[in-house]
């Protein structure tokens, strides 16, 4: 049984169909790579699973159990954390109270804990305004993780990012997997990371899932192919 599921799930937003009869599975311990063209749905379709959007039909379940009557700030306690495109962090408050603030009373030291294991414990105690941007998205990144997840859904984490960052953030990606048992779903623009961390990929076009397989599977798909470089086609939905 996956992990997380979703079952023909739909959204409009007045007469434009955002996500369209999306089936797809994410089993446990994988790392699922969810790509598509700008509008194509993909964020979209992480708000539909954090509950901030209801589907107009369709059903979400994670762990064999409906999501849609969980209230989206129970979410995290039911064990899934997310990450945003644009950096989400309280400027005034340090490293350290950021990450508290996403652990939910667990306590300081699993905190302190998590920034050594992400190499942010030397920026502790500075405030999260002012730091390089690679860095706020680690941030981020521990703030996830604090609340102990099991399904990590990371949205365009390398939005921003250096070349060498970016390789960096998809050696992390395995390890953290690895290290804390995670499930990762992953929305991403820059191909290498997905190809090179995904054990799945499932590719979204105007709302509409119109591939699935391995990386190199999808990679060689012409209807991918097509989508990504095909001709300019006015955008149907948010991204």
């Amino acid at each position: 049984m996956a992990l997380l599921s979703l079952e023909h799930v739909t959204r409009r937003f007045g007469g434009v169909i955002a996500v369209d009869d999306v089936s797809l599975g994410v089993e446990s311990g994988q790392i699922a790579g969810l790509i598509g063209p700008n509008g194509a749905g993909k964020t979209t379709l992480f708000n539909l699973i954090t509950r901030l959007y209801r589907p107009d039909s369709g059903e979400i379940a994670f762990d064999g159990k409906s999501l849609l009557g969980t209230p989206p700030h129970r979410i995290v306690r039911r064990g899934i954390a997310r990450t945003f495109q644009n950096v989400e962090l309280f400027p005034t408050m340090t490293v350290l109270e950021n990450v508290l603030v996403g652990s939910h009373a667990r306590g300081e030291r699993p905190a302190r804990d998590l920034l050594a294991e992400l190499g942010l414990a030397p920026v502790a105690q500075r405030r999260a305004a002012g730091l390089p941007f690679g860095t706020m998205k680690r941030v981020e990144l521990a703030r996830a993780l604090a609340s102990g997840p099991r399904l990590l859904l990371l949205d365009e984490p390398a939005g921003g990012l250096s070349h060498e960052e970016v390789e960096e953030l998809g050696m992390l990606i395995r390890r953290i997997r690895s290290s804390f048992d995670l499930t990762v779903l992953l929305v991403e623009h820059h191909m290498n990371l997905v190809m090179g961390v995904a054990d799945r990929v499932y590719v979204l076009d105007f709302g509409r899932k119109i591939a699935e397989g391995s990386p190199a599977e999808v990679q060689g798909d012409p209807v991918v192919i097509e989508a990504y470089l095909g001709s300019e086609q006015p955008q149907h939905a948010p991204a």
